[in-house]
Protein backbone atom coordinates (compact mmCIF):
# COMPACT_ATOMS: atom_id res chain seq x y z
CA UNK A 1 0.00 0.00 0.00
CA UNK A 2 1.09 3.17 -1.13
CA UNK A 3 1.63 5.98 1.97
CA UNK A 4 -0.77 8.81 2.36
CA UNK A 5 1.30 11.86 1.96
CA UNK A 6 -0.19 15.52 3.20
CA UNK A 7 2.35 17.63 1.20
CA UNK A 8 1.74 19.55 -1.90
CA UNK A 9 1.96 18.79 -5.31
CA UNK A 10 4.85 19.32 -7.22
CA UNK A 11 5.42 20.04 -10.31
CA UNK A 12 7.62 16.92 -10.88
CA UNK A 13 4.17 14.98 -9.19
CA UNK A 14 2.13 16.46 -11.65
CA UNK A 15 4.36 15.44 -14.89
CA UNK A 16 4.63 11.98 -13.60
CA UNK A 17 0.57 12.15 -13.46
CA UNK A 18 0.85 13.34 -16.70
CA UNK A 19 3.06 10.58 -18.07
CA UNK A 20 2.01 7.68 -16.85
CA UNK A 21 -1.76 8.34 -17.39
CA UNK A 22 -1.12 9.33 -20.74
CA UNK A 23 0.83 6.12 -21.56
CA UNK A 24 -2.63 4.16 -20.07
CA UNK A 25 -4.60 6.34 -22.63
CA UNK A 26 -2.67 5.24 -25.36
CA UNK A 27 -2.26 1.51 -24.07
CA UNK A 28 -5.64 1.48 -23.52
CA UNK A 29 -5.44 0.57 -20.23
CA UNK A 30 -7.65 2.61 -17.70
CA UNK A 31 -7.41 5.98 -15.91
CA UNK A 32 -7.92 3.74 -12.55
CA UNK A 33 -4.79 1.40 -13.07
CA UNK A 34 -2.39 4.69 -14.19
CA UNK A 35 -4.00 6.59 -11.00
CA UNK A 36 -2.53 3.45 -8.85
CA UNK A 37 0.84 3.10 -10.70
CA UNK A 38 0.99 6.85 -10.14
CA UNK A 39 0.37 6.35 -6.33
CA UNK A 40 3.06 3.55 -5.54
CA UNK A 41 5.59 6.05 -7.48
CA UNK A 42 5.00 9.11 -5.67
CA UNK A 43 3.54 7.44 -2.40
CA UNK A 44 -0.44 9.12 -2.82
CA UNK A 45 -3.49 7.14 -2.75
CA UNK A 46 -5.43 6.42 -6.01
CA UNK A 47 -8.05 8.78 -5.50
CA UNK A 48 -5.90 11.33 -4.30
CA UNK A 49 -3.96 10.66 -7.73
CA UNK A 50 -7.57 11.18 -9.57
CA UNK A 51 -8.89 13.88 -7.68
CA UNK A 52 -5.73 15.88 -8.68
CA UNK A 53 -5.85 14.80 -11.88
CA UNK A 54 -9.35 15.55 -13.13
CA UNK A 55 -9.19 18.79 -11.01
CA UNK A 56 -6.15 20.25 -12.21
CA UNK A 57 -3.61 18.23 -14.86
CA UNK A 58 -6.20 17.41 -16.85
CA UNK A 59 -6.85 20.59 -18.30
CA UNK A 60 -3.07 21.15 -19.36
CA UNK A 61 -3.01 18.46 -21.57
CA UNK A 62 -6.13 18.57 -23.48
CA UNK A 63 -3.95 18.00 -26.88
CA UNK A 64 -1.51 15.52 -25.49
CA UNK A 65 -4.89 13.12 -24.76
CA UNK A 66 -6.37 14.10 -27.89
CA UNK A 67 -3.08 12.61 -29.47
CA UNK A 68 -3.21 9.59 -26.78
CA UNK A 69 -6.60 8.70 -27.73
CA UNK A 70 -5.84 8.78 -31.50
CA UNK A 71 -2.38 6.35 -31.19
CA UNK A 72 -4.68 4.08 -29.31
CA UNK A 73 -7.09 4.05 -32.06
CA UNK A 74 -4.19 3.33 -34.35
CA UNK A 75 -2.75 0.69 -32.44
CA UNK A 76 -6.13 -0.86 -32.75
CA UNK A 77 -6.45 -0.49 -36.16
CA UNK A 78 -3.29 -1.66 -36.85
CA UNK A 79 -3.69 -5.11 -34.66
CA UNK A 80 -6.60 -5.63 -36.83
CA UNK A 81 -5.14 -5.07 -39.87
CA UNK A 82 -2.25 -7.50 -39.04
CA UNK A 83 -4.16 -10.09 -37.80
CA UNK A 84 -6.42 -10.36 -41.00
CA UNK A 85 -3.19 -9.74 -43.41
CA UNK A 86 -0.40 -11.36 -41.46
CA UNK A 87 1.43 -8.48 -42.16
CA UNK A 88 4.18 -6.35 -39.82
CA UNK A 89 2.95 -3.89 -37.88
CA UNK A 90 4.65 -0.69 -38.61
CA UNK A 91 6.15 1.17 -35.38
CA UNK A 92 3.32 3.63 -34.19
CA UNK A 93 4.86 6.45 -32.50
CA UNK A 94 4.18 7.31 -28.98
CA UNK A 95 3.65 10.41 -26.44
CA UNK A 96 5.39 10.55 -23.69
CA UNK A 97 6.94 13.31 -21.17
CA UNK A 98 10.35 13.56 -20.46
CA UNK A 99 11.69 15.48 -17.22
CA UNK A 100 11.38 19.06 -18.90
CA UNK A 101 7.44 18.48 -19.01
CA UNK A 102 7.89 18.44 -23.27
CA UNK A 103 6.82 15.83 -25.33
CA UNK A 104 9.43 13.38 -26.99
CA UNK A 105 8.77 10.56 -29.67
CA UNK A 106 9.63 6.88 -29.72
CA UNK A 107 9.56 6.77 -33.27
CA UNK A 108 8.30 9.31 -36.89
CA UNK A 109 4.56 10.09 -36.29
CA UNK A 110 2.28 10.97 -39.18
CA UNK A 111 0.89 14.20 -37.42
CA UNK A 112 4.86 15.54 -36.15
CA UNK A 113 2.71 18.88 -36.96
CA UNK A 114 0.51 17.73 -34.06
CA UNK A 115 3.04 17.08 -31.46
CA UNK A 116 5.55 20.11 -32.22
CA UNK A 117 2.11 22.51 -31.36
CA UNK A 118 1.95 20.03 -28.49
CA UNK A 119 5.63 20.75 -27.65
CA UNK A 120 5.46 25.04 -28.46
CA UNK A 121 2.17 25.15 -25.88
CA UNK A 122 3.67 22.72 -23.21
CA UNK A 123 7.13 25.12 -23.43
CA UNK A 124 4.90 28.41 -23.11
CA UNK A 125 2.94 27.08 -20.10
CA UNK A 126 6.45 26.25 -18.81
CA UNK A 127 7.71 29.68 -19.35
CA UNK A 128 4.15 31.31 -17.86
CA UNK A 129 4.37 29.31 -14.98
CA UNK A 130 8.04 30.40 -14.44
CA UNK A 131 6.80 34.31 -14.94
CA UNK A 132 3.94 33.61 -12.30
CA UNK A 133 6.76 32.33 -10.06
CA UNK A 134 8.75 35.00 -10.29
CA UNK A 135 5.93 37.44 -10.11
CA UNK A 136 4.91 35.28 -6.85
CA UNK A 137 8.48 36.08 -5.32
CA UNK A 138 8.39 39.64 -6.04
CA UNK A 139 5.37 40.33 -5.01
CA UNK A 140 6.15 37.97 -1.40
CA UNK A 141 9.48 40.46 -1.20
CA UNK A 142 7.41 43.70 -1.94
CA UNK A 143 5.14 42.46 0.76
CA UNK A 144 7.36 42.24 3.38
CA UNK A 145 9.33 45.29 2.77
CA UNK A 146 6.33 47.15 2.57
CA UNK A 147 5.44 45.44 6.16
CA UNK A 148 9.06 46.78 7.54
CA UNK A 149 8.10 49.91 5.83
CA UNK A 150 4.72 50.15 8.50
CA UNK A 151 6.71 48.67 11.29
CA UNK A 152 8.89 51.17 11.19
CA UNK A 153 6.59 54.43 10.50
CA UNK A 154 4.65 52.89 13.55
CA UNK A 155 7.49 52.77 15.53
CA UNK A 156 8.66 56.55 14.60
CA UNK A 157 5.07 57.45 15.26
CA UNK A 158 5.00 56.06 18.62
CA UNK A 159 8.66 58.30 19.12
CA UNK A 160 6.89 61.54 17.96
CA UNK A 161 3.81 61.05 20.41
CA UNK A 162 6.28 60.62 23.05
CA UNK A 163 8.09 63.43 22.25
CA UNK A 164 4.57 65.05 21.96
CA UNK A 165 3.39 64.13 25.41
CA UNK A 166 7.01 65.19 26.88
CA UNK A 167 6.51 68.67 25.30
CA UNK A 168 3.06 69.46 26.08
CA UNK A 169 4.12 68.00 29.74
CA UNK A 170 6.72 71.10 29.51
CA UNK A 171 5.19 73.32 28.72
CA UNK A 172 2.66 73.01 31.42
CA UNK A 173 4.83 73.16 33.90
CA UNK A 174 6.55 75.92 32.48
CA UNK A 175 3.66 77.97 32.27
CA UNK A 176 2.59 76.97 35.79
CA UNK A 177 5.46 78.37 36.98
CA UNK A 178 5.15 81.39 34.70
CA UNK A 179 1.40 82.33 36.52
CA UNK A 180 3.40 81.68 39.78
CA UNK A 181 6.36 84.08 38.82
CA UNK A 182 3.60 86.61 37.87
CA UNK A 183 1.50 86.46 40.94
CA UNK A 184 4.76 86.68 43.36
CA UNK A 185 5.84 89.40 41.41
CA UNK A 186 2.30 91.22 41.29
CA UNK A 187 2.41 90.88 45.43
CA UNK A 188 5.62 92.00 45.56
CA UNK A 189 5.28 95.02 44.00
CA UNK A 190 1.47 95.80 46.51
CA UNK A 191 3.76 95.28 49.01
CA UNK A 192 6.43 97.85 47.68
CA UNK A 193 3.75 100.41 47.60
CA UNK A 194 2.78 99.93 50.55
CA UNK A 195 6.28 100.69 52.10
CA UNK A 196 6.65 103.58 49.96
CA UNK A 197 2.90 104.83 51.82
CA UNK A 198 3.68 103.97 54.81
CA UNK A 199 7.43 106.05 54.89
CA UNK A 200 5.04 108.78 53.40
CA UNK A 201 2.65 109.03 56.39
CA UNK A 202 5.30 108.47 59.05
CA UNK A 203 5.57 110.96 61.08
CA UNK A 204 9.45 112.59 61.21
CA UNK A 205 10.60 114.74 64.01
CA UNK A 206 14.42 116.91 64.51
CA UNK A 207 16.31 117.95 67.50
CA UNK A 208 16.00 121.75 68.27
CA UNK A 209 19.01 124.03 69.77
CA UNK A 210 17.55 122.81 73.41
CA UNK A 211 17.71 119.29 72.67
CA UNK A 212 13.73 118.80 72.55
CA UNK A 213 12.31 116.99 69.37
CA UNK A 214 10.57 118.90 67.35
CA UNK A 215 8.20 117.45 64.93
CA UNK A 216 8.48 117.93 60.98
CA UNK A 217 5.42 118.70 59.01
Amino acid sequence: MSAVRQDAWTDDDDLILAEVTLRHIRDGSTQLSAFEEVGERIGRTAAACGFRWNSCVRKRYEAAIQIAKAQRQKRSQLKKTTASSGQGIASVATVDLGENGAFRGDSVMEDALSIDGVIRYLRQWKMTVQDLSRQSRNLERELTETREDLERARRENERLSRQVNDVETDYRVVNDDYKALIQIMDRARKLAFLVEEDEETRSRFKMDANGNLERIE
